[in-house]
């Protein structure tokens, strides 16, 4: 009987789509850019075998399987904090959030990751009045709209990202 490494089985067109999800979410995190989503779309779509499609992915973070756990899940208390860094952005510009980020994150990624937007997003706005020599302060009304549109989806345990700012603060 012959043996066949791991890496030498074929792949079946569920696994291959498996792979072009796994690129698309790359895509919409921001890890690959478009250019690179379309070549290595089309090496998943043509591999023959796992370890073919293991290149196509082998830089990018694992994928966990199945649904998100429930310990894994933002508590009520984990999506108020969160909507409190963006709310408290209004008033406190980056300040509010970077606390939050610093105090509450330590107990929770989902609090950490939305006060880290938060920041993000108000440092970007706070960079945009500055170089515009305060013509971009008159972005703050937005940035309230989209502050109370943040604290909503966190509230509902939903993450949001601010479109089209900088995120230098990781």
């Amino acid at each position: 009987m012959d043996s066949y490494a791991v890496g030498d089985l074929r792949v079946s067109d569920a696994e291959r789509d498996q792979v072009v999800q796994r690129l698309q979410d790359a895509y919409a995190e921001g890890r690959i850019d478009n250019d690179e989503l379309d070549m290595r779309s089309h090496l998943a779509m043509t591999a023959k075998t796992r370890s073919d499609l293991g290149v196509v992915t082998r830089d990018l973070v694992p994928v966990t399987t199945g649904a998100v756990t429930r310990s894994e899940e933002p508590t009520g208390e984990d999506r108020m904090l969160a909507a409190a860094a963006h709310a408290v952005a209004v008033p406190t510009l980056f300040v509010g959030p970077l606390l939050l980020m610093l105090l509450s994150g330590k107990r929770s990624e989902y609090i950490r990751r939305q006060a880290r937007e938060a920041v993000n997003f108000q440092i970007t706005l706070l960079l945009v009045t500055i170089v515009t020599f305060g013509v971009g302060g008159l972005l703050y009304a937005v940035a309230w709209i989209l502050a109370a549109v943040a604290a909503v989806f966190a509230l509902t345990g939903q993450t949001f990202r601010y479109p089209w700012i900088l995120r230098l603060v990781k």
